[in-house]
C-alpha cells in the first residue's frame, strides 16, 4: 500500500514533467510547517538553479497543471458515491484548487445551485484501510523496542492506540459536524463568538458542507488593523473565550492554530472541529484548582491538582513530586504572571509527571495542545496578554457563580456537629491515651521524606496537641466548678464554668476554620 506523501510525489511527478521540468524535482515530503500544510515540496526552489527561473514562476507553473490532476476526480468520485447521486446534483462548481489539503482529507471552496458560497471537505479515498494498516504495522515495530527504561516510562501501544482513536474521530465527518452543533450551543450567548453554518443535508461520513467564511486569518495583523480592529482586544476575547470552553464547558477546540481562527465582522470564528478536547466535572475542577495554584504561586495545590487528574501505578513519592514540582514554580515565580510562558510552564508540567510515571487523560493531553498554539498565537499578535491572570479572573468568576450557600451551610452544620460529637468524647479518649502510655502501648509511626514536610507536621500536630489539652482541662476544670456553689452565677450556674465551656468551643471552632484554611 502506497504512503500519502508517495502518491502525492507521483502526481507531482507527472505534473513537473509536463509543466516541462526534471521529475527529480517533485519529491514529497513531511512538512517542517506543519501548522500551514501536512506535506510539502521544495522542488521549485532547488530547480531554479538548473532552469535559470525564480522558484515561482517554477511553482505557478506546476500549479497550472495540477488544477487538471485526478485528484480533484477522485473528490467528486467520494462526494459521489457518498451521496449516492452526482455532486452536481447539489453543487453548480467545485473549484478544482484545493483552500487546503492534509493527511485525512482536503477541502475545495463551492458554490451551491441556491448560490450560497460554500466549503467542502472531503475524506481521501481509501485512507482509513490506508491508516489502519500503516497502525498495525507499527505495533509490530513497537514489539521490536528492546525493554529499556524509555519502554517503562512510556507505554507505546497506549499512544498508538490514543493516536488512531483520534484520527479515526477526524475521519468521521458526521462526528464533526455533531461537535460544530455542540460547540454552537455552548457558544450560543458569546456575543464575539461564532461558528459555520453547518449544511447537515448534504453532510456524511466523508463529506462535510459548511459555510465560506470569508474574514481574516487571526493572525493577519496587516489586514486586521488596516480594517481598524484593536489587536489587544483580539487577543483578550480569544484567550477568554478558550478558557471559558475549558473550565466551562469541559468541550475545547484542540487544533486552534491560525488557519482554524477567523475574524470576520467583529467576531472570532472557530473553524475545523475535527479534534475537540473534553473534560470531566471532576478534571474541570481539578483544572481550576491547578490553575488557581499557579496564579497563587501554591505547591501544594498543584500537587493536590495532579494527583487527584492523573493515573498512576502503585503509590506515588509525593516527596519527589512536591520537590520537582516546587522547583518549576520557583523558576517562574519571580516572574510576573504576563511574563510566564504557559505552553512552556505546561510542558515542563507533563515532564515532571512523566518523571514521577502519572499519566494524564486524553483530555489533557489534548488540552496541553492547544493551550501551545493558543498562546503562539497570543505571542504573534498580543504577546502583552496576560493568559493566566486572564484564566485565573474567569475561574474565580466560574467559582461564584456555582457557589451554593444552602449546601456549604449543610456542610458546616455537619461538620460542627461532629466537632462537639467528638468534643464530649474527648475527656475519655485522653485519659485512655495517658493510660496506654502510661503501661507502654501507645506508639507514634512516622514516615517522613523530606524535611519541610516534617517540620509542617510536626507543627501541626504539636498545635493539635496544645489545642486539645487546653479543651480537655477547661472541659474538666469548668465541669468541676459548675458542681459547685461558686457565685456569681448565669441561669443559676457558676459563671466561671460557663466562661470556661465557652472557651473550650471558641478554640474547637478557631481549629477547625484554621483546618479547613488549610485546605485551600
Amino acid at each position: 500500500m502506497k504512503k500519502i506523501a508517495d502518491i502525492l510525489t507521483f502526481e507531482l511527478e507527472a505534473a513537473f514533467e509536463k509543466a516541462g521540468y526534471d521529475k527529480q524535482y517533485a519529491k514529497v515530503t513531511l512538512s517542517n510547517r506543519p501548522d500551514l500544510c501536512e506535506y510539502q515540496c521544495n522542488g521549485a526552489m532547488a530547480a531554479a538553479k538548473a532552469y535559470k527561473k525564480a522558484p515561482i514562476m517554477i511553482a505557478n507553473d506546476v500549479v497550472e497543471v495540477l488544477k487538471e490532476s485526478a485528484c480533484i476526480e477522485q473528490v467528486e468520485a467520494v462526494i459521489d458515491a457518498s451521496f449516492g447521486y452526482s455532486w452536481k446534483d447539489v453543487f453548480a462548481s467545485i473549484d478544482k484548487k484545493p483552500l487546503g489539503a492534509a493527511s485525512i482529507a482536503q477541502v475545495h471552496r463551492a458554490t451551491l445551485k441556491t448560490g450560497e458560497q460554500v466549503v467542502v471537505k472531503v475524506q481521501r479515498k481509501g485512507i482509513h484501510e490506508v491508516m489502519s494498516k500503516d497502525m498495525a504495522l507499527l505495533h509490530k515495530a513497537v514489539k521490536l523496542v528492546p525493554p529499556v527504561s524509555i519502554k517503562g516510562i512510556v507505554d507505546f501501544d497506549m499512544v498508538l492506540d490514543e493516536m488512531w482513536a483520534v484520527a479515526q474521530e477526524e475521519m468521521n465527518f458526521l462526528l464533526e459536524a455533531s461537535n460544530i452543533d455542540e460547540f454552537a450551543g455552548n457558544n450560543r450567548d458569546v456575543a464575539f463568538v461564532a461558528t459555520p453554518k453547518l449544511y447537515r443535508k448534504y453532510t456524511t461520513s466523508h463529506v462535510l458542507v459548511m459555510e465560506y467564511i470569508k474574514g481574516f486569518n487571526i493572525d493577519d495583523k496587516e489586514g486586521l488593523l488596516k480594517d481598524g480592529y484593536d489587536l489587544e482586544e483580539i487577543g483578550s476575547k480569544l484567550i477568554d473565550n478558550y478558557i471559558r470552553q475549558v473550565i466551562e464547558d469541559g468541550f475545547f477546540h484542540a487544533d486552534p492554530h491560525p488557519g482554524n481562527v477567523r475574524i470576520r465582522d467583529g467576531k472570532i470564528v472557530w473553524i475545523d472541529m475535527g479534534m475537540m478536547g473534553r473534560l470531566s466535572e471532576h478534571d474541570k475542577k481539578e483544572l481550576s484548582n491547578a490553575v488557581y495554584g499557579i496564579a497563587m504561586n501554591d505547591i501544594g495545590m498543584i500537587e493536590d491538582a495532579v494527583l487527584a487528574i492523573g493515573d498512576f501505578k502503585g503509590e506515588p513519592d509525593r516527596a519527589k513530586l512536591y520537590k520537582d514540582i516546587k522547583i518549576i514554580i520557583n523558576k517562574y515565580g519571580s516572574l510576573d504572571m504576563g511574563q510566564v510562558d504557559v505552553a512552556e510552564f505546561i510542558q515542563e508540567l507533563l515532564e515532571v509527571m512523566k518523571n514521577n510515571r502519572i499519566v494524564m487523560p486524553h483530555g489533557f493531553t489534548m488540552l496541553a495542545r492547544g493551550i501551545t498554539q493558543i498562546e503562539g498565537v497570543l505571542a504573534d499578535i498580543a504577546p502583552g496578554i496576560n493568559m493566566v491572570g486572564i484564566a485565573s479572573a474567569r475561574i474565580k468568576q466560574e467559582m461564584f457563580k456555582n457557589f451554593d450557600l444552602k449546601g456549604e451551610l449543610k456542610k458546616a452544620g455537619k461538620t460542627a456537629y461532629k466537632s462537639a460529637h467528638r468534643m464530649a468524647e474527648l475527656p475519655e479518649r485522653m485519659a485512655q491515651i495517658l493510660e496506654e502510655y502510661q503501661r507502654g502501648q501507645t506508639r507514634i509511626n512516622l514516615d517522613m521524606h523530606a524535611s519541610d514536610e516534617l517540620a509542617r507536621l510536626l507543627h501541626r500536630l504539636v498545635r493539635n496537641i496544645v489545642m486539645g489539652l487546653w479543651v480537655m482541662a477547661l472541659l474538666i476544670s469548668s465541669s468541676i466548678v459548675c458542681t459547685t456553689d461558686m457565685t456569681p452565677k448565669i441561669l443559676g450556674i457558676p459563671a466561671l464554668g460557663v466562661m470556661g465551656y465557652v472557651f473550650a468551643c471558641i478554640i474547637v471552632l478557631y481549629t477547625i476554620v484554621k483546618h479547613f484554611i488549610s485546605r485551600r
